[in-house]
Formats: structure tokens, sequence, C-alpha cells
């Protein structure tokens, strides 16, 4: 394991906008079946994707951007009001089969390496905890890494995000569905960051958004659905972003 990340360039980088702090870290996984296709995809410049780092399953760290630099990881997004994340972020990929290769808990070694790399992040950005998420947050119709075999309580335990700590799941029961049922879910969806209307009963948009928050707060139950335990969990996120 290499604990000084190695150069790997990567020519799928441009400019930020000038003043544009870099606020936000995006967590990916690479959903390819090995490292080395992963890494040849973010450096081939006919995809016009990449990442300013990517961690292997051993720890071994890649720095294929410069930080001051604008990389590809973030696509169409939306996070806290704000669009065209790639502006702001840093991105990391872990190098993980994903959901269509096999996807499999993310080792102990790599999310050391994570740890490490994000402290140093945090040393050198103003980047506030609740703005350390996944793809999957800032595009919830789309994506769904890092997923739920992620361990976000312990990436937080190591000064690394928010993890609601105390707050025990409340069960599958009392789903709401209706609009008025559903009003206090969306506003609190949309004060830890998420993108959703803040008025209707549950229609695919809201799902996904659902299974976005679940799969960071909540991955015992990625069901789309409103219920005791999701409401629960999310009421202590969203009372935890005015000071994350």
């Amino acid at each position: 394991m290499s604990l000084v990340p190695r150069d790997r360039p990567s020519p799928n980088h441009d400019a930020r906008p000038a003043g544009t702090p870099i606020d936000t870290l995006v967590v990916h996984y690479t959903g390819m079946k090995t490292a080395a296709e992963a890494l040849a995809r973010l450096c081939d410049p006919a995809a016009k994707v990449s990442a300013h780092y990517v961690i292997e399953e051993d720890g071994s760290t890649w720095q294929l951007v410069d930080e001051a630099r604008r990389a590809w990881h973030a696509g169409v997004s939306s996070w806290r009001g704000r669009r065209e994340i790639n502006d702001v972020s840093i991105g990391i990929e872990l190098v993980n089969p994903g959901h269509d290769w096999g996807y499999r808990p993310f080792p102990v070694l790599q999310l050391a390496a994570l740890a490490d790399l994000g402290l140093a992040l945090l040393s050198r950005h103003p980047i506030a905890a609740r703005n350390i998420v996944a793809h999957s947050d800032i595009a919830p119709a789309r994506k769904q890494d890092p997923g739920e075999l992620f361990d976000w309580r312990e990436l937080a335990a190591n000064g690394v995000g928010l993890w609601p700590e105390g707050v025990g799941d409340a069960g599958p029961g009392g789903t709401a569905r209706d609009a008025a049922a559903l009003a206090p879910v969306r506003a609190a969806l949309r004060a830890v960051g998420y993108a959703v209307a803040a008025e209707g009963a549950l229609d695919p948009a809201l799902a996904a958004v659902l299974r976005a928050f679940q799969r960071h707060w909540r991955p015992e139950a990625v069901t789309g659905q409103a219920d005791d335990g999701t409401r629960l969990r999310l009421a202590a996120v969203a009372a935890m972003v005015g000071v994350g």
C-alpha cells in the first residue's frame, strides 16, 4: 500500500470558474471489474471522465487531476441548491466493481486511506462536514455509488463527514405516502441538501432521493419509502446540518 498518492495524470480536466471555493467532497465507486480498467478509463481522453483521486482496495492511492483543476466526475448534479458540482468539488473514486459487477464491502485499508486523504483535503479546503457526500446524493436519479455497503459511520468517526450517533432504527412501519404526510419529509431532505420538490405525494423522483438518503444514512433499508425508521434518521441528520 502506498501512503503517498502516486501520479497517474489524466487529460480530462479544465479550469474551475475564477474565485470558486473548493467546498465539497464527492465519494464514488469505480463500478468496473478491475482497478486497471477503471484507471485506464479515467485517463482516456475519449471517455471525458476523471476524478482527482483513485483509491485501490489495498489503500494504494493515485492522483489523476490537480486539486486546483476541475475534474469531470459529478455529471449532472445538485447539492444545497447548487448545480455544476464539478466546479466546487474534489472527486474520489474507490475501486469497487459496483452493483453491476459484484458489489462488495469496502476493505479496511481502503477506508483508512480514504479517511487519511479526506483529513488532508479538509486541512487544505473549506469543506464542511455536510458537504462530504456520495455520488448518489448529488445525482439520485442516475447514480447509486458508493452504495449501501460503504461505511459512512466509520468515516465520520475518523473526522470526515456526518453521522447521527445514538439514533436507533424505528423500523419499517408508518410509511408516509400522501402529500400532507410527506411535506415535512421533503422539507428535511431539502434542508440536508437534496434537490427535491417542496410538495407532492410519493413519486419516482422522491423515491429516488429517499433511496439516496437511505444508502448514505440508513443502509439497512434502501426501499425508497418514507417509513418511521427513515423519518427518524432524516430528522436527526437535518438537525445536524446546521453545525456540520
